[in-house]
């Protein structure tokens, strides 16, 4: 049975940084599309960055490109996001899901489409302190 947990999340001050890592267990990272979602009280689901474990193509969300970085460990089975200069607007539940990019529901230029993904995390709550 595929496993996504989260973790790394807090409190953390306007400008600061975190690292967000997804553990993955049960699958073959290498079949898969790792993505990170977040969603803020209020507000839809937002797709902030993804990537392709077997080449480690890269997607990102507008509002993250240039601050947040997402990378993978495939020895270790994780996924990190890596987020700097953190804004208050940043504040949400994170998740991270997997995609089967085998699977004919997959393109990668709808990435932040969370239908693709079949298997999520419980999410790790970051807050951003103005």
């Amino acid at each position: 049975q595929a496993q996504l947990v989260e973790s790394g999340g807090g409190l953390v001050q306007a400008g600061g940084s975190l690292t967000l890592s997804c553990a993955t267990s049960g699958l073959t990272l290498d079949h898969f599309a790792i993505g990170w979602f977040r969603r803020a009280p209020g507000k839809e689901r937002e797709g902030v960055a993804c990537i392709r474990s077997s080449n480690g193509r890269t997607y990102y969300g507008d509002s993250v490109k240039g601050r947040f970085t997402i990378s993978r460990d495939n020895a270790k089975n994780t996924v990190y996001l890596q987020m700097n200069n953190l804004l208050p607007g940043d504040s949400a539940d994170y998740y991270c899901a997997a995609a089967l990019v085998f699977a004919p529901e997959w393109s990668g230029s709808t990435w932040y489409d969370g239908a693709q993904y079949s298997y999520w995390g419980q999410g790790t709550q970051v807050t951003v302190s103005s």
